[in-house]
């Protein structure tokens, strides 16, 4: 049950993290807005934008969000209204939760809370149109809502429903989605679906199936044409298996008498880009002979892609955890990107972000903070699972566990589902952990007694990566 703040004395005490709250959010809104107006065009971004205007829409990235963004254009064409919109979610969903921490007895978790969201990683990256930076908008809007629902003195029904329409949204943006929403959404179905373990299962496997449905509903609600986007994770891990095991994984494809040595040439373990058709050098085991062999034998690339992973068991697993490896900035030596660095992809339309001091400090900060803890995904994932197993008992629970649940379980997800190392698909498993883990020290620090036991078991991985990180950059390459 959450507890307001009663006395005046209380309120008045309570002013000063409020304010500081304000200002923080200020600088977070006003920095992704004053450094990226009118919003940094990616290379996904500009094939959306094409698409929003045509009309027509392939399923190579969200066509929902293409569909969402052409009935925009008619307010200000361009990135400015997409680049307002996931602003205005994040922020949203921040005050909620922020709102919810002042009226608590704990008032300095709310600037806590809105301090999440200043790493160089959160500015830079809210100020390029990304569907990861919208699917990250919905869900923060979900958890703002179920900051509040406690609070909600009626309505909790509709609040709670309104929760669950903007994590389906959420989910029609990703094909794992899901991963990161079914943890919120269990959290706000009303305590009775929750009441014991069998009712958790069944409310769980209903909720997987509805997020992970809303994707494919979408695309067949817009009449998406297929782009066999699914076959980029295919060739990554044919690629994969081909290198680690020494022999041909893929299909026999015309042309290419020693596949194991093309492939060798072509694979990087940090994306899959090398098989694409949009690098300089495209490799000979490219996109579209692999797609044309797929429908001219009749054949599922993923029957063909799961017995490949049958066959070779080992192979995979270390492609898998190399890719992953570096994906996360875990053991390496260097990172394979730095957030905050984007750049305008060219396009017809000649929109581009105008580069000043505020892109320049948050380029020069996430810069200076990429060899350190700060912007290693692995780190979060360690922190998500330490508030797990610290949120029992602890009067933020009912928040800590779905957040830091949809952190590492998303997070996690891309062992599997990966097919580049970009920091932007960690942007939600790194918020939600931060968010998660400054609850739990706002709850320790009132706690009358501090479980010392159950924080060494919760927080010694997250140690031990730590160490391990720094230890491995610090060796020779």
């Amino acid at each position: 049950m959450t507890t307001t703040l009663g006395p005046a004395h209380s309120m008045a005490e309570g002013r000063t993290p409020a304010l500081l709250a304000a200002a923080l959010a200020m600088v977070g809104i006003g920095g992704s807005l004053i450094g990226y107006w009118p919003g940094l065009m990616s290379w996904d971004a500009e094939r959306q934008y094409e698409q929003a205007l045509s009309g027509k829409f392939d399923d190579w990235h969200p066509p929902a969000m293409e569909w969402l963004w052409r009935q925009l254009i008619p307010l200000h064409p361009g990135t400015l209204p997409m680049l307002a919109l996931q602003l205005a979610l994040l922020w949203i969903g921040l005050g909620l939760i922020a709102c919810w921490a002042w009226r608590s007895r704990r008032p300095w978790l709310a600037p806590a809370v809105i301090a999440c969201a200043l790493m160089p990683i959160s500015i830079g990256l809210m100020g390029a149109v990304l569907k990861d930076c919208l699917m990250t908008g919905a869900i923060m809007v979900a958890c703002g809502i179920l900051a509040l629902v406690g609070d909600l003195a009626t309505g909790r029904l509709g609040w709670r429903l309104l929760g669950i329409a903007l994590l389906v949204a959420a989910s029609t943006l990703r094909f794992n989605a899901f991963m990161a929403t079914v943890p919120i959404a269990l959290a706000l179905v009303p305590a009775r679906f929750r009441a014991t373990w069998p009712r958790v299962i069944a409310t769980t496997l209903v909720l997987s199936a509805l997020m992970m449905a809303a994707l494919p509903l979408a695309n067949r609600a817009l009449r998406a044409e297929p782009s066999g986007v699914a076959l980029s994770l295919v060739i990554f891990d044919l690629g994969g298996i081909t290198y680690h095991a020494g022999h041909d994984a893929f299909p026999p494809l015309d042309g290419i008498a020693d596949p194991v040595r093309v492939n060798r040439t072509c694979y990087d373990p940090v994306k899959w880009d090398s098989y694409s058709w949009w690098v300089d050098r495209e490799c000979p085991i490219g996109f579209y002979k692999i797609q044309d062999w797929f429908a001219n034998h009749h054949l599922s690339p993923e029957l063909f892609w799961g017995r490949a992973i049958l066959a070779n068991p080992v192979a995979y697993a270390r492609h898998r955890l190399v890719h992953f490896n570096i994906a996360t900035r875990f053991l390496v030596h260097r990172e394979s990107e730095v957030a905050g660095q984007m750049t305008d992809a060219p396009n017809p339309w000649h929109y581009h972000i105008h580069r000043n001091v505020v892109t320049t400090l948050v380029a020069n900060a996430a810069a200076a903070l990429s060899p350190t803890p700060v912007e290693w995904p692995i780190v979060y994932i360690a922190l998500a699972l330490g508030a797990l197993i610290m949120a029992p008992g602890l009067p933020s629970a009912r928040l800590i566990v779905p957040l830091a649940a949809s952190s590492a379980i998303y997070g996690l997800g891309y062992l599997l589902v990966s097919v580049a190392s970009e920091l932007r698909y960690h942007l939600w498993t790194m918020l939600a952990a931060a968010l998660a883990s400054v609850m739990v020290a706002a709850d320790l620090v009132t706690a009358r007694q501090l479980p010392w036991r159950r924080a060494v078991i919760a927080y010694l991985p997250a140690a031990i990566v730590v160490l391990l990180a720094t230890g491995w950059r610090l060796m020779p390459a």
